[in-house]
C-alpha cells in the first residue's frame, strides 16, 4: 500500500469537501492542489470527479429531513412533485451540455492559468451581484415634499424558498450552472450568484444549489467512473475510499457552517478570496516561483 498516495488522496478529499459548496470552485482548487502534489494524471482526474460523491452524501445527510419528506409526499402532493420536477429541470442542461462539450473543455481549459483567470473574473461578478442585491433592498416608496422615504424591502427578490420556484426559474438556474463547466468558475458559485441575480434570496439560492448538486455530482461521478473504467483496478480502491471519506467529513462540516454563515453574512469575503488567490497563482506562475503543471 502506497502511504504517500493515500496521504495525497486524503488531502485532495479535504480540498474537495471544503470547496465544493463554497463559491470558490472545487474543480479549480483540485487542479491547483493536484499540480502541487504531482497528482494530475488521467487516473487522478477520474478520482477528482468520483470523490465529489462523498461531498454529496454530506448534503444528503444535512438535508435529509427535506429529502425524506419530499419522497414520502411525492405520490400525492403537488408541492413535492413541483419541487422534484424543478430539481430535474435544473439538472438537465448540465447533462446535455456536459455530453456535448465536456471532453473538449477538459482537454483545453483544465489548466492553472484558466483557473486563476476565472477565479478573478468570478470574484468581481460576486461583488457586483452582492452590490446589486444590497441596493435592491432599498428603494424609495413614497415622496412627501422634499423627503424621500427609503423603506427596506425585498426589492428584486421574488423567491424566498425553494418551494416557491417555478419550472422556468429552475431552468434558468440550471443553465447558469453550466458555466461551471469552465474550471475555476464554481458550480455552487454560479448557481447561488446566478440564482440571486434571477430573483432568489441568498438562502433560497443556496438551498437550491445544494439540492441541484445531488443529481449533478452523483451523475458526473458515476459517468466518469464508467467511462474511464479501463484505467482503474481493485488496487485503486483504497485511494478512492480515503478520498471519499475525507471529502464527506470536510463537506459535512463546511455545509453546516455555510448555512449558518449566510444567515448573517454576504459572499463578499469569498469574492475577495477568489481575486487575491487568482492573482497569487498568476504572479507565482509568471515569476517562476511555482511551476504550475498543466
Amino acid at each position: 500500500m502506497d502511504i504517500a498516495l493515500l496521504i495525497k488522496a486524503a488531502i485532495m478529499g479535504v480540498v474537495e469537501g471544503l470547496t465544493e459548496f463554497l463559491p470558490i470552485s472545487s474543480t479549480g482548487h483540485l487542479i491547483l492542489a493536484g499540480s502541487l502534489l504531482d497528482f494530475a494524471d488521467a487516473k487522478a482526474k477520474v478520482f477528482d470527479i468520483a470523490i465529489q460523491t462523498g461531498a454529496i452524501f454530506a448534503v444528503i445527510l444535512v438535508y435529509w429531513q427535506k429529502i425524506r419528506d419530499t419522497l414520502v409526499a411525492l405520490p400525492t402532493e403537488k408541492a413535492a412533485q413541483r419541487f422534484a420536477l424543478n430539481v430535474l429541470i435544473g439538472f438537465l442542461p448540465a447533462v446535455v451540455l456536459g455530453l456535448l462539450f465536456g471532453k473538449a473543455i477538459k482537454a483545453h481549459l483544465f489548466t492553472p492559468a484558466v483557473v486563476a483567470t476565472t477565479f478573478i473574473v468570478g470574484g468581481f461578478i460576486i461583488l457586483w451581484a452582492e452590490r446589486r442585491q444590497q441596493l435592491d433592498r432599498y428603494k424609495p416608496t413614497s415622496i412627501s415634499g422634499d423627503v424621500i422615504d427609503m423603506t427596506k424591502e425585498a426589492g428584486s427578490i421574488r423567491i424566498h424558498s425553494v418551494d416557491d420556484m417555478t419550472a422556468l426559474d429552475a431552468l434558468k438556474v440550471g443553465l447558469v450552472q453550466c458555466l461551471a463547466m469552465i474550471p475555476g468558475t464554481s458550480r455552487s458559485g454560479s448557481t447561488i450568484i446566478g440564482g440571486m441575480l434571477l430573483g432568489l434570496s441568498r438562502k433560497a439560492a443556496t438551498d437550491f444549489s445544494f439540492f441541484l448538486a445531488i443529481p449533478t455530482l452523483i451523475g458526473a461521478g458515476a459517468y466518469s467512473l464508467y467511462k474511464e473504467r479501463a484505467l482503474l483496478s481493485m488496487a485503486d480502491a483504497p485511494m478512492f475510499l480515503v478520498g471519499l471519506v475525507f471529502s464527506f467529513i470536510s463537506a459535512w462540516l463546511c455545509v453546516r457552517w455555510l448555512l449558518k454563515f449566510i444567515s448573517t453574512h454576504s459572499f463578499v469575503g469569498f469574492a475577495y478570496y477568489r481575486i487575491v488567490f487568482g492573482i497569487v497563482v498568476l504572479a507565482t506562475a509568471w515569476s517562476g516561483l511555482v511551476v504550475w503543471a498543466d
